[in-house]
């Protein structure tokens, strides 16, 4: 079922925003809601093809998505240098 439009952007924005506080990062709202969204369907894909499955409520969610953020935010910094 998902968690819907609205709890998602919630969720990748408190995701991002965990995420560039772990990784000292100085990103702004949008790019940290950004982050925990795609970091969270990222991870959640590579999950699901070691196949294992994240519930769709906002703890595992949130969880999987400061996960994701945060080896964006690395991928991306490796790739910057």
């Amino acid at each position: 079922m998902g968690l819907g439009l609205i709890a998602s952007i919630i969720v990748g924005g408190l995701a991002g925003w965990i995420a560039s506080m772990i990784m000292k990062a100085d990103t702004g709202l949008l790019t940290n809601i950004l982050l925990g969204i795609v970091g969270a369907v990222v991870l959640n894909a590579v999950l699901a093809l070691m196949g294992i499955y994240a519930a769709n409520t906002w703890v595992p969610q949130l969880i999987v998505g400061i996960i994701g953020a945060s080896v964006l935010i690395w991928g991306y910094r490796k790739l910057k240098s």
